[in-house]
Protein backbone atom coordinates (compact mmCIF):
# COMPACT_ATOMS: atom_id res chain seq x y z
CA UNK A 1 0.00 0.00 0.00
CA UNK A 2 2.90 2.38 0.64
CA UNK A 3 4.05 1.90 -2.97
CA UNK A 4 0.51 2.73 -4.13
CA UNK A 5 0.42 5.91 -2.05
CA UNK A 6 3.79 7.12 -3.28
CA UNK A 7 2.85 6.42 -6.90
CA UNK A 8 -0.52 8.10 -6.37
CA UNK A 9 1.07 11.22 -4.88
CA UNK A 10 3.18 11.62 -8.02
CA UNK A 11 0.30 11.13 -10.45
CA UNK A 12 -2.99 12.28 -8.89
CA UNK A 13 -2.66 15.89 -10.01
CA UNK A 14 -2.21 15.11 -13.72
CA UNK A 15 -3.18 11.49 -14.53
CA UNK A 16 -6.29 11.13 -16.72
CA UNK A 17 -7.91 8.59 -14.35
CA UNK A 18 -7.77 10.96 -11.37
CA UNK A 19 -9.06 13.86 -13.46
CA UNK A 20 -11.98 11.74 -14.62
CA UNK A 21 -12.63 10.51 -11.08
CA UNK A 22 -12.89 14.07 -9.76
CA UNK A 23 -15.31 14.95 -12.58
CA UNK A 24 -17.53 12.00 -11.62
CA UNK A 25 -17.43 12.79 -7.90
CA UNK A 26 -17.92 16.57 -7.91
CA UNK A 27 -21.59 16.73 -9.04
CA UNK A 28 -22.61 14.08 -6.50
CA UNK A 29 -20.76 15.81 -3.67
CA UNK A 30 -22.42 19.08 -4.64
CA UNK A 31 -25.83 17.37 -4.66
CA UNK A 32 -25.19 15.89 -1.21
CA UNK A 33 -24.45 19.22 0.49
CA UNK A 34 -26.91 21.35 -1.48
CA UNK A 35 -28.89 23.66 0.80
CA UNK A 36 -26.80 22.87 3.89
CA UNK A 37 -25.19 25.68 5.86
CA UNK A 38 -21.49 25.08 6.60
CA UNK A 39 -21.51 21.36 5.75
CA UNK A 40 -18.92 19.09 7.35
CA UNK A 41 -17.31 16.43 5.18
CA UNK A 42 -15.20 13.42 6.17
CA UNK A 43 -13.05 11.29 3.84
CA UNK A 44 -12.48 7.83 5.32
CA UNK A 45 -9.19 6.32 4.16
CA UNK A 46 -7.98 9.58 2.68
CA UNK A 47 -4.52 8.43 1.57
CA UNK A 48 -2.49 11.54 0.79
CA UNK A 49 -5.45 13.83 1.48
CA UNK A 50 -5.79 15.07 -2.10
CA UNK A 51 -9.50 14.28 -2.07
CA UNK A 52 -9.91 16.11 1.23
CA UNK A 53 -8.54 19.15 -0.58
CA UNK A 54 -10.93 18.57 -3.51
CA UNK A 55 -13.92 18.17 -1.15
CA UNK A 56 -13.12 21.48 0.55
CA UNK A 57 -14.91 23.13 -2.40
CA UNK A 58 -18.16 21.86 -0.92
CA UNK A 59 -17.68 22.36 2.82
CA UNK A 60 -15.24 22.05 5.71
CA UNK A 61 -13.50 18.77 4.94
CA UNK A 62 -11.45 16.38 7.08
CA UNK A 63 -9.78 13.05 6.43
CA UNK A 64 -8.12 10.14 8.16
CA UNK A 65 -5.97 7.23 7.09
CA UNK A 66 -4.01 4.48 8.80
CA UNK A 67 -0.89 4.88 6.66
CA UNK A 68 1.83 7.16 8.11
CA UNK A 69 3.30 7.43 4.60
CA UNK A 70 0.07 8.78 3.10
CA UNK A 71 -0.38 11.27 5.92
CA UNK A 72 3.23 12.43 5.67
CA UNK A 73 2.90 12.99 1.93
CA UNK A 74 -0.32 14.89 2.52
CA UNK A 75 1.16 17.13 5.18
CA UNK A 76 4.20 17.82 3.00
CA UNK A 77 1.70 19.14 0.44
CA UNK A 78 0.20 21.50 3.02
CA UNK A 79 -2.87 19.46 3.98
CA UNK A 80 -3.45 19.82 7.70
CA UNK A 81 -6.94 18.47 8.49
CA UNK A 82 -5.73 14.86 8.46
CA UNK A 83 -5.67 12.30 11.29
CA UNK A 84 -4.33 8.78 11.71
CA UNK A 85 -7.01 6.15 12.36
CA UNK A 86 -8.49 2.93 11.03
CA UNK A 87 -11.63 2.98 8.85
CA UNK A 88 -13.17 0.38 11.18
CA UNK A 89 -12.94 2.80 14.14
CA UNK A 90 -13.40 6.40 13.01
CA UNK A 91 -12.31 8.82 15.78
CA UNK A 92 -15.35 11.07 15.46
CA UNK A 93 -18.65 11.50 17.29
CA UNK A 94 -21.93 9.99 16.16
CA UNK A 95 -23.90 11.96 13.56
CA UNK A 96 -21.25 14.66 13.11
CA UNK A 97 -20.89 14.93 9.30
CA UNK A 98 -23.18 15.92 6.45
CA UNK A 99 -21.22 13.96 3.85
CA UNK A 100 -18.96 10.96 4.46
CA UNK A 101 -16.85 9.56 1.61
CA UNK A 102 -14.83 6.43 0.85
CA UNK A 103 -12.82 6.39 -2.36
CA UNK A 104 -11.18 3.14 -3.48
CA UNK A 105 -10.70 1.77 0.01
CA UNK A 106 -13.35 -0.89 0.63
CA UNK A 107 -12.10 -3.32 -2.01
CA UNK A 108 -8.82 -3.82 -0.13
CA UNK A 109 -10.44 -4.74 3.21
CA UNK A 110 -11.23 -8.16 4.66
CA UNK A 111 -14.95 -8.98 4.62
CA UNK A 112 -15.56 -8.16 8.28
CA UNK A 113 -13.59 -4.90 8.04
CA UNK A 114 -15.44 -3.93 4.87
CA UNK A 115 -18.78 -4.17 6.69
CA UNK A 116 -17.39 -2.44 9.78
CA UNK A 117 -16.07 0.46 7.69
CA UNK A 118 -19.48 1.11 6.12
CA UNK A 119 -21.13 0.79 9.53
CA UNK A 120 -18.75 3.48 10.82
CA UNK A 121 -19.66 5.71 7.90
CA UNK A 122 -23.33 5.30 8.82
CA UNK A 123 -22.62 6.06 12.48
CA UNK A 124 -20.82 9.37 11.88
CA UNK A 125 -23.29 10.60 9.20
CA UNK A 126 -26.01 12.94 10.36
CA UNK A 127 -29.65 11.89 9.80
CA UNK A 128 -30.50 13.05 6.31
CA UNK A 129 -26.80 13.20 5.42
CA UNK A 130 -25.05 11.31 2.64
CA UNK A 131 -22.34 8.78 1.94
CA UNK A 132 -20.39 8.85 -1.34
CA UNK A 133 -18.48 5.66 -2.19
CA UNK A 134 -16.24 4.67 -5.11
CA UNK A 135 -14.94 1.11 -5.63
CA UNK A 136 -13.28 -1.02 -8.30
CA UNK A 137 -15.76 -2.93 -10.46
CA UNK A 138 -16.06 -6.09 -12.56
CA UNK A 139 -13.77 -9.08 -12.02
CA UNK A 140 -12.88 -9.20 -15.72
CA UNK A 141 -10.83 -6.04 -15.11
CA UNK A 142 -8.55 -7.55 -12.49
CA UNK A 143 -4.93 -6.94 -13.53
CA UNK A 144 -1.54 -5.56 -12.51
CA UNK A 145 -3.11 -2.60 -10.72
CA UNK A 146 -4.94 -5.06 -8.46
CA UNK A 147 -1.57 -6.20 -7.09
CA UNK A 148 -0.47 -2.65 -6.29
CA UNK A 149 -3.76 -1.75 -4.56
CA UNK A 150 -3.96 -5.01 -2.55
CA UNK A 151 -7.33 -5.62 -4.16
CA UNK A 152 -9.41 -8.37 -2.50
CA UNK A 153 -12.54 -7.98 -4.63
CA UNK A 154 -14.14 -6.04 -7.46
CA UNK A 155 -17.82 -5.17 -7.15
CA UNK A 156 -20.99 -5.54 -9.16
CA UNK A 157 -23.94 -3.20 -8.74
CA UNK A 158 -25.75 -5.76 -6.58
CA UNK A 159 -22.66 -6.31 -4.40
CA UNK A 160 -22.30 -2.62 -3.57
CA UNK A 161 -26.02 -2.05 -3.20
CA UNK A 162 -26.29 -4.94 -0.73
CA UNK A 163 -23.32 -3.67 1.30
CA UNK A 164 -24.47 -0.05 1.52
CA UNK A 165 -28.15 -0.80 2.11
CA UNK A 166 -27.20 -3.42 4.68
CA UNK A 167 -25.58 -0.69 6.77
CA UNK A 168 -28.83 1.29 6.80
CA UNK A 169 -28.36 3.73 3.93
CA UNK A 170 -30.89 4.35 1.16
CA UNK A 171 -29.39 4.29 -2.34
CA UNK A 172 -29.83 7.57 -4.23
CA UNK A 173 -27.53 6.93 -7.21
CA UNK A 174 -25.50 3.90 -8.23
CA UNK A 175 -23.70 3.68 -11.56
CA UNK A 176 -20.60 2.31 -13.23
CA UNK A 177 -18.05 4.84 -14.51
CA UNK A 178 -15.10 4.75 -16.94
CA UNK A 179 -17.22 2.82 -19.43
CA UNK A 180 -15.67 4.74 -22.34
CA UNK A 181 -12.34 3.04 -21.63
CA UNK A 182 -13.81 -0.38 -20.89
CA UNK A 183 -12.95 -2.25 -24.10
CA UNK A 184 -9.23 -1.33 -24.32
CA UNK A 185 -8.86 -1.78 -20.57
CA UNK A 186 -10.55 -5.20 -20.63
CA UNK A 187 -8.22 -6.32 -23.43
CA UNK A 188 -5.17 -5.14 -21.50
CA UNK A 189 -6.27 -6.86 -18.29
CA UNK A 190 -6.94 -10.14 -20.09
CA UNK A 191 -3.38 -10.07 -21.48
CA UNK A 192 -1.97 -9.24 -18.04
CA UNK A 193 -3.73 -12.20 -16.41
CA UNK A 194 -2.70 -14.51 -19.26
CA UNK A 195 1.02 -13.73 -18.85
CA UNK A 196 0.79 -13.56 -15.05
CA UNK A 197 0.34 -10.49 -12.84
CA UNK A 198 3.43 -8.44 -12.07
CA UNK A 199 5.04 -8.01 -8.68
CA UNK A 200 4.05 -5.01 -6.56
CA UNK A 201 7.26 -3.21 -7.50
CA UNK A 202 6.75 -3.73 -11.23
CA UNK A 203 3.03 -2.89 -11.05
CA UNK A 204 3.86 0.62 -9.81
CA UNK A 205 4.15 1.69 -13.45
CA UNK A 206 0.37 1.26 -13.73
CA UNK A 207 -0.10 4.69 -12.14
CA UNK A 208 2.57 6.56 -14.08
CA UNK A 209 1.26 9.48 -16.14
CA UNK A 210 1.10 8.67 -19.88
CA UNK A 211 2.81 10.94 -22.45
CA UNK A 212 1.05 14.35 -22.58
CA UNK A 213 -0.85 13.85 -25.89
CA UNK A 214 -2.26 10.48 -24.75
CA UNK A 215 -3.04 11.77 -21.27
CA UNK A 216 -4.86 14.79 -22.76
CA UNK A 217 -7.00 12.64 -25.06
CA UNK A 218 -7.95 10.18 -22.31
CA UNK A 219 -8.73 13.07 -19.96
CA UNK A 220 -11.05 14.60 -22.58
CA UNK A 221 -12.81 11.26 -23.08
CA UNK A 222 -13.52 10.90 -19.35
CA UNK A 223 -14.64 14.51 -18.99
CA UNK A 224 -17.15 13.95 -21.79
CA UNK A 225 -18.31 10.77 -20.08
CA UNK A 226 -18.75 12.67 -16.81
CA UNK A 227 -21.26 14.95 -18.51
CA UNK A 228 -23.21 11.94 -19.76
CA UNK A 229 -23.10 10.28 -16.33
CA UNK A 230 -24.79 13.31 -14.78
CA UNK A 231 -28.03 12.24 -16.48
CA UNK A 232 -27.70 8.54 -17.24
CA UNK A 233 -26.45 5.37 -15.55
CA UNK A 234 -23.92 3.13 -17.26
CA UNK A 235 -24.40 -0.68 -17.42
CA UNK A 236 -20.65 -1.40 -17.11
CA UNK A 237 -17.30 0.23 -16.36
CA UNK A 238 -14.11 -0.12 -14.34
CA UNK A 239 -15.50 1.63 -11.24
CA UNK A 240 -18.77 1.92 -9.36
CA UNK A 241 -19.85 5.13 -7.67
CA UNK A 242 -22.67 5.27 -5.15
CA UNK A 243 -24.46 8.16 -3.45
CA UNK A 244 -26.55 7.00 -0.50
CA UNK A 245 -28.58 8.81 2.16
CA UNK A 246 -28.99 8.14 5.86
CA UNK A 247 -32.72 8.24 6.72
CA UNK A 248 -33.74 11.45 8.44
Amino acid sequence: MERLLRATAKAEGRHFWFRGFRAFVAPLAEQAVSGRANPRILDCGCGTGANVEMLSRFGRSFGFDFSPVGLRLGRESGRTRLARANVTAAPFSDESFDLVTSFDVLYSLADADERAAVAEMFRVTRPGGFALINVAAMNVLRGDHSVLSLERRRYTRSDLQRLVAGAGFTIVRLTYTNFTLFLPLAGLRIVQRWRGLKSEEEAEREISVPPPPINAVLTAVLLLESRWIRRFDSPFGSSLICLARKPA
